[in-house]
């Protein structure tokens, strides 16, 4: 029976290979081109990794604008193709075949805040972990214009799961009952848990904590990052947990909530964030309300979280944390409510929102992918609806997170990169502005993760060879970052059928048309596109493929 199912799967991938061919020979009019190539590695059958290391790394540059009634076609598969560029034109009359994609440019809907992943600890202790040259060529293929061009980063407030012990920055002088926030030296696990308690409102008490993991793991990188990518990013900070004694259970995690005295100091200690990252230079776009409440309220939940109901949070943002930051030097930044899973639409929303005094202080919605698969994307549409002037922003996503998932990094794997595709796809048709991807690396065992949460990533760290492996996961993403940046708008876009083919359209602030389309079918496709004030072109795509579209 293995040998017959290896058969199979050597033929499938031998037809992938076949059918690369095939439709290049069959798109006549249109010429070939490459950037750095990607260096390949299989894992076996439809499954590969580019490769890269200090000397190698495959690229992808800025797209030139080509002359009206001609298009740019990128395109990712199964088969091994990697953001594979090829031109064609436009036809004033066709008769259209296969699958028919119709683009209206004057229908519009939400502009685009951008795409990015997480500076997490772990991201960065990986990261790290190779040659300079190499974390050069890691961070350039995210954030520069020979990479995905990402504008977005994510960076936790303290620790999370993805840090080697817990920890907070809760090395606070108390003076009355007003919190004075100090980055501090370092201590031993040890020392720093021996020291937690909660302070005495009215007489200074200093905590011992290990604060220096932003010092050495997010700053420096994000400085690194904004440095090749030639721009600001747009830094988005959340918090996973209080210090143990602002809470009701004592710990990092757990069934635990902010105890109430501690509300107003919780607003502070994220202001005292926000000031000692912008005397570091690091100015952030937006703050959310924190990640994942509903963890809190889980028993058995094993890493760092605070629990809120959606009226204790709503309380909290009123009289707290909004007006907090209204009243310091961020009062321009973005406040982002729920930061947990799409199954909370939008009724967790709706009570936050029912409070006018914290509906004021909030400017979007921060929403993660995790059971996205059982939930209907029509409710983002149902929060669009209530809440029209709100953002909506899914700021988190992962593979190999489930229980039942037992190869938590799967190299190669091109069915985990079609999550991603399929789930962009399915959020930007449904209000969702942008999408923030996880870990930016992760090592082979998808760490490190203090509480054993390992999951997988776009890229993949291998420090004893001294390289890391771009996953199909990265080109997802890619196919939307590097050609839908920040203020493009999401245009209509109307298919003859509704299997096999997903798609979405945009139109990019240089006027460019950005069509970014899917094949999950495991045959190659005709597809007819069309555009009222352009024309039309026929293209087959590959099967399994992920292909983006640019005309001008």
């Amino acid at each position: 029976m293995l040998a017959v199912t290896r058969r199979n799967k050597d033929s499938e991938c031998k037809r992938d290979k076949e059918s690369m061919l095939a439709v290049t020979r069959r798109n006549k009019d249109i010429e070939l081109s490459a950037d750095v190539p990607c260096a390949p590695r299989s894992y076996g059958p439809t499954r590969m990794v580019c490769v890269c290391n200090s000397t190698h790394c495959d690229t992808v540059d800025k797209p030139t604008p080509l002359p009206e009634g001609q298009f740019l076609w990128y395109t990712s598969n199964r088969g091994g193709l990697r953001f594979h560029k090829t031109t064609g034109s436009f036809l004033p009359t066709l008769a259209p075949r296969g699958v028919r994609l119709h683009v209206t440019r004057s229908n519009e809907y939400q502009a685009v805040v951008g795409f990015g992943g997480a500076f997490t600890d772990a991201a960065g202790i990986n990261v790290l972990s190779l040659s300079p040259q190499a974390q050069d060529n890691l961070l350039k293929s995210y954030f520069s214009p020979e990479g995905l061009e990402f504008n977005i980063g994510r960076v936790p407030i303290a620790g999370c799961d993805f840090s080697t012990h817990t920890y907070s920055y809760d090395n606070v002088i108390f003076i009355g009952n007003v919190a004075i926030f100090a980055w501090k030296e370092r201590g031993k696990p040890s020392e720093r848990d021996s020291n937690f308690h909660p302070p005495v409102i009215g007489s200074p008490v200093y905590c011992e904590s290990n604060t220096l993991d932003h010092v050495a793991t997010k700053i420096p990188l994000i400085k690194r990052a904004q440095e090749f990518g030639n721009k600001s990013l747009l830094l988005l900070a959340g918090a996973w947990s209080p210090p143990p004694w602002m809470k009701t259970n004592n710990d990092y995690s757990g069934f635990g909530f902010l105890k109430e005295e501690y509300y107003q100091t919780w607003a502070d200690y994220h202001i005292r964030f926000l000031d000692a990252y912008k005397k570091e230079g690091l100015k952030f776009w937006a703050v959310s309300t924190g990640n994942e409440p509903a963890n809190g309220i889980i028993p058995v939940n094993r890493f760092n979280s605070l629990g809120w109901t959606p009226y204790t949070q709503r309380t909290w943002i009123a009289e707290n944390l909004g007006p907090a930051l209204r009243d310091s030097q961020h009062k321009k930044i973005k406040l982002l409510a729920l930061d947990d899973q799409r199954f909370m639409l939008p009724w967790w929303v709706n009570i936050v929102m029912s409070d006018e005094k914290a509906a004021a202080y909030i400017d979007g919605v921060a929403v993660h992918w995790y059971w996205d698969g059982l939930f209907p994307a029509s409710l983002l549409d149902y929060t669009h609806d209530s809440h029209p002037d709100k953002l909506l922003l899914a700021t988190e996503a992962c593979a190999g997170d489930k229980p039942w998932e037992f190869t938590k990094v799967d190299l190669g794997s091109w069915t985990r990169g079609e999550a991603y595709m399929e789930d962009i796809i399915q959020d930007m048709n449904h209000w969702v502005s942008g999408w923030v991807d996880w870990n930016l690396a992760l090592d082979l065992t998808g760490g490190p993760n203090w509480a054993r949460n390992f999951v997988d990533a776009a890229v993949i760290v291998n420090a004893t060879a001294d390289e890391f492996y771009k996953q199909p996961m990265f080109y997802a993403l890619g196919h939307f970052s590097k050609f839908v940046p920040e203020g493009s708008v999401r245009v209509q876009v109307n298919l003859s059928t509704n299997t096999g083919i997903q798609a979405v359209a945009f139109r990019a602030p240089s006027g460019c048309l950005v069509i970014i389309f899917y094949n999950r079918y495991n045959r190659d496709i005709p597809v007819t596109i069309s555009d009222s004030d352009t024309g039309s072109f026929q293209i087959t795509v590959t099967r399994r493929s992920f292909n983006t579209i640019l005309y001008w």
